[in-house]
């Protein structure tokens, strides 16, 4: 087996058996992720984080793609080495949050979807402003891959 074909297998481990709901899993968050990238409103990074997840135990080599990607890498190397999340995303996944709720309110008949949604929304909001945003990234760099 030559050292280009190995790279194209799973990662080793638990997950080798089940590779293929990981792989599409991840194919559909990098799609997502791509139509972020030119739709203002669709957030970017929550679906490349799905990706890279999803990635890392269904092929080293899409994962690997994903971390140097040029458009992708950026946002996931933050957030795996720092934890870090960069303001625009952070500030585009409040707005959709708050929109969405705000939606689900106004069309909601009763009150006990709304006060459960809202109380997720709430903890996402909290976990997402408590993240950092990246260290060493400047604003315009920031702003290009949130």
């Amino acid at each position: 087996m030559s050292a280009d074909s190995r790279d194209c297998r799973a990662v080793p481990g638990p997950y080798a058996r089940v590779r293929w709901p990981y792989l599409i899993v991840a194919y559909c968050g990098i799609g997502l992720g791509a139509v972020g990238v030119v739709v203002p409103g669709l957030p970017t990074t929550p679906f490349l984080l799905l990706a890279a997840w999803a990635a890392s135990r269904g092929s080293e080599r899409l994962h690997q793609w994903l971390h140097g990607n040029r458009y992708f890498g950026p946002s996931l190397r933050c957030w795996h080495e720092q934890g870090a999340v960069p303001r625009r995303a952070k500030v585009v996944a409040v707005a959709l949050l708050v929109a969405s709720w705000l939606l689900l309110r106004w069309r909601s008949e009763g009150m006990l979807l709304p006060l459960v949604v809202g109380i997720l929304c709430v903890a996402v909001v909290f976990f997402l402003l408590t993240r950092p945003s990246p260290r060493g990234l400047r604003q315009d760099e920031e702003s290009a891959h949130g």
